[in-house]
């Protein structure tokens, strides 16, 4: 049995948990509603075949959350600049949305720090380079990203 899917709960405690923290926010439902807006602005500007690939590297909750209601017939959308991309991330669930500002970087880097950084890494580089840009995190001390349930 896959590791992800034996230790899911706690994959998904310890990422919530960062999300929560990076993010300022308060409640489980705050963070999520954060996240699921993420991935949804990112799954957007991908092919389903990119999907795919990317959401293979993600946990086995976020793959779920990843893949969940994906209209993979909808138009690819095209990358906008950071701002635009945050306020698309706003406007989805709108009425039960508090996201701030930081969502995409504060998601990035909890993303980050769940995955195996040489599999997200591979996956990235098969991707638009826009598509990297989107998931990437500047922090002093690379040591911050590297991953925390092992």
């Amino acid at each position: 049995m896959p590791w992800t899917y034996r230790h899911a709960s706690r994959e998904w405690r310890a990422f919530l948990d960062d999300v929560k923290d990076r993010m300022c926010l308060e409640s489980d439902n705050m963070a999520y509603t954060a996240v699921d807006a993420v991935l949804q602005v990112f799954r957007r500007r991908l092919t389903a075949r990119e999907g795919l690939e990317f959401a293979s590297v993600l946990p086995s909750v976020l793959r779920a959350i990843f893949v969940h209601s994906w209209d993979v017939t909808a138009p690819r959308a095209t990358f906008d600049d950071r701002e635009k991309l945050v306020a698309e991330v706003k406007k989805i669930r709108v009425n039960h949305n508090l996201t701030p500002d930081n969502a995409i970087e504060a998601t990035a880097w909890a993303v980050r720090r769940c995955t195996n950084g040489r599999d997200f890494e591979r996956v990235l580089a098969g991707l638009p380079e826009e598509a990297r840009d989107f998931w990437h995190v500047d922090v002093a001390d690379p040591a911050e990203l590297e991953q925390r349930i092992v």
